[in-house]
């Protein structure tokens, strides 16, 4: 269905809607399509492709909302299907807070070309693409005699979206995305450890190819031999590749849901201190070539650039319309898309060769966070430090604390971003956390 047909389609829906009752409608039709391959010790142990094609009508009948979504896009049965839901509808409780976006705040149209689409993202055929994950499997296997088990996998997608309201928003989208990724396992007297590597991109011919098999066999590999350390507070780094384990629970306080249901610990901190000044994170939907980069969100609102943190002071929260209303807040947008952060002066190893003492945490194993207080307790790996050097491994270890006071401690942003990724977020260390072990 090529997108004209699509928009037409959405039309038709709303009118028939509209016609049988809904005070407001939405439609959006989404087509996507996924490849996934997975080989494993020179052996293909996946090979699938999914396929999907379906409709998603929201209505607002009487103060009541209901979400409703199909894949059979047939006009009469889609027909149908309306009327039987907003039928349904109408037996739902009232709401009064549902409603449409009001139309200033909708994306108008005319936007810079973002660049998130590889236009050739279809040439390349199923054979080309086990070629590329067996060569991402070959760099580790059989290159040493501890390697239990080698795995690579290949995966990309391709999606469109057509979006259109009752109230005069209309937009379409697509994206492209391409990820290599392996992991390798080896034997050691303690347990199996093993470790893994990843590249990503948006664009198949700006992918990295290689070295994704051979850095997850040296993360492997220097994972044997791993001693307990005692319990204490240490200056603690967190590499990038990990450090989205600890954004998430802030991001989830920033939510509008969460903050409506009274389980976000950062409820009613908008102007204050949240964390240490040197955190800076900006929520960007603008950059070209960004994983999270968008024109409008899934509500149809204009995307815009804001800061999140500045300089430790929180100045927005992730509000969509539904939750402004319920909150008395003024909307922003109800999910992030790229965020960027300040970076530092050092990366990594710069870092670590500043530390006297303390732990390069590389991994988390479980764990949670109360959504509410801000306490936590992970699960950790990684190595520990001594005068600049990494020493040896380190595992069945916890970090505890709280949140607010856990970011207040940040005391340095490296400067080593990954590519591909739509969070920019560096690796950071932190002074005084508590390590609890034996």
């Amino acid at each position: 269905m090529t997108t004209k047909e699509k928009y037409s389609l959405a039309d038709q829906v709303i009118e028939h809607a509209l016609n049988g009752g809904a005070e407001q409608v939405s439609v959006s039709l989404d087509e996507g399509r996924n490849n996934d391959i997975e080989v494993r010790n020179q052996k293909i142990d996946r090979l699938t492709e999914s396929n999907r094609n379906s409709l998603t009508v929201s209505l607002y009948v009487d103060n009541k909302y209901s979400s409703h979504s199909t894949n059979r896009l047939k006009r009469d049965e889609l027909f149908r299907f309306v009327d039987e839901a907003v039928a349904a509808t109408r037996f739902l409780a009232e709401d009064k807070a549902r409603s449409l976006p009001p139309e200033d705040l909708y994306y108008k149209g005319n936007g810079d070309d973002l660049h998130i689409f590889d236009a050739g993202f279809n040439d390349m055929d199923t054979k080309a693409k086990i070629d590329i994950a067996n060569g991402v499997m070959n760099e580790a296997y059989g290159k040493d005699d501890r390697i239990i088990s080698v795995s690579a996998f290949y995966s990309d997608w391709i999606g469109n979206r057509v979006y259109v309201t009752s109230n005069g928003f209309r937009g379409d989208s697509a994206g492209t995305y391409i990820s290599l990724y392996s992991t390798v396992s080896v034997k050691s007297d303690k347990g199996r450890p093993s470790d893994y590597w990843y590249e990503s991109s948006l664009f198949f011919d700006k992918l990295k190819k290689t070295g994704i098999g051979e850095k997850a066999m040296e993360r492997a590999l220097k994972k044997i031999g791993p001693e307990k350390i005692n319990s204490g507070k240490y200056t603690m780094i967190v590499e990038n590749r990990s450090a989205d384990n600890l954004l998430s629970p802030l991001l989830d306080a920033l939510n509008g849901y969460s903050l409506y249901q009274k389980q976000s610990f950062l409820a009613g901190c908008k102007g204050k201190a949240v964390a240490s000044p040197l955190l800076t994170v900006i929520d960007d939907p603008l950059i070209k070539e960004g994983a999270g980069s968008r024109l409008f969100d899934g509500e149809g609102l204009a995307a815009v650039r804001r800061p999140v943190i500045e300089d430790g002071i929180l100045r927005n929260y992730f509000i969509d319309t539904y939750y402004g209303r319920k909150l008395n807040m003024d909307p922003t947008t109800g999910s992030s898309s790229n965020l960027i952060f300040r970076l530092g002066n050092r990366n990594l190893d710069e870092m670590v060769s500043g530390i006297k003492k303390g732990i390069l945490v590389t991994g988390f194993n479980g764990g949670n966070c109360n959504g509410s207080t801000g306490d936590f307790s992970y699960g950790i790996e990684g190595y520990l430090i001594d005068n600049g050097s990494i020493v040896h491994p380190v595992n069945e270890m916890n970090i505890t604390g709280n949140m607010r006071n856990f970011w207040m401690n940040l005391a340095e942003t490296g400067n080593d971003i990954i590519d591909g990724n739509s969070n920019k977020i560096p690796s950071l260390m932190f002074e005084g956390i508590d390590f609890s072990g034996i």
